[in-house]
């Protein structure tokens, strides 16, 4: 599977995208960020940061890697997690602890097959308080795009950790065994950011960024598509103790540096 990946992205990228992607945009005003309070930034510990989404008044979705520590592949605690909705200069819109925390029981942090494990980079946390806020509503989520489709993508990342930012319109270049390869431009830190279809002027969660990937130059971003995963979450949540579960594959970690931030890996 790994060799036929490659090939596929090498194709992708050899062949220009049929629509121009747009910037990356900071969202540094109240006006700017009004609608995307429920993207947040999941502090890990001391150790660093990933992105996440508010789907509903208590869940978070996010990237599974990012519950582990990346030098010794333990689980992080999940009360040690913590959830800034709508993070922005300093402050947040709310704050919240995790109570729980469960990975797609599909994944594992070590193995062999580092792109098999994007396929299910998942994870579902549990807040120990629910948001209900007027000015925070959770995103819906929406079934899985096709190539050609065009999304946008919310992150936090290591250089603009303070700010979220938007990349307004990228591309669905491919779909492979349950991975999407994106246009849209991610780096550490946006591991776990959601990634938006747009539809009647309702912007709904269609995937999760997982990686990033790098081939002849050209960078690509990996994610992972929600429509059969989410079920799956939902169902491990209710029957999780404290405990994460996990499951299969494994990858080589590209870390963020000693600032910390999110992990992915580079094929």
């Amino acid at each position: 599977m790994q060799r036929f990946f490659l090939a596929l992205l090498l194709v992708i990228c050899a062949v220009p995208a049929t629509a121009e992607d747009a910037a990356m945009v900071g969202l540094q005003t109240a006006d700017d960020a009004r609608g995307w309070s429920a993207v947040g930034k999941l502090m890990l510990g001391d150790r660093g940061f990933c992105t996440g989404a508010l789907i509903a008044p208590q869940l978070v979705l996010t990237a599974a890697h990012c519950l582990y520590d990346k030098e010794t592949g333990a689980l992080m605690r999940a009360e040690d997690i913590q959830f800034y909705a709508g993070w922005r200069n300093g402050r947040a819109v709310a704050y919240r602890s995790v109570r729980r925390a469960v990975a797609h029981p599909d994944y594992v942090y070590d193995g062999a097959d580092k792109l098999d494990r994007v396929s299910s980079d998942l994870a579902l946390l549990e807040l120990n308080q629910a948001i209900r806020l007027p000015s925070l509503v959770p995103f819906e989520t929406d079934v899985t795009p096709a190539a050609g489709d065009l999304v946008s993508v919310v992150s936090y990342a290591q250089d603009r950790s303070e700010v979220p930012s938007i990349q307004e319109v990228c591309e669905v270049l491919a779909q492979r065994d349950n991975m999407l390869v994106l246009s849209c431009s991610v780096d550490f830190g946006s591991s776990g950011a959601p990634v938006f279809s747009l539809h009647d002027g309702v912007a709904r969660v269609v995937s999760v960024i997982s990686a990033k990937a790098e081939v002849e130059g050209q960078k690509v971003a990996l994610a992972v598509p929600l429509a059969a995963a989410l079920t799956v979450l939902k169902e491990a949540l209710a029957a999780s103790d404290t405990s994460v579960r996990v499951g299969i594959a494994g990858v080589r970690v590209l870390s963020g540096g000693q600032e910390g931030g999110a992990k992915f890996i580079k094929p």
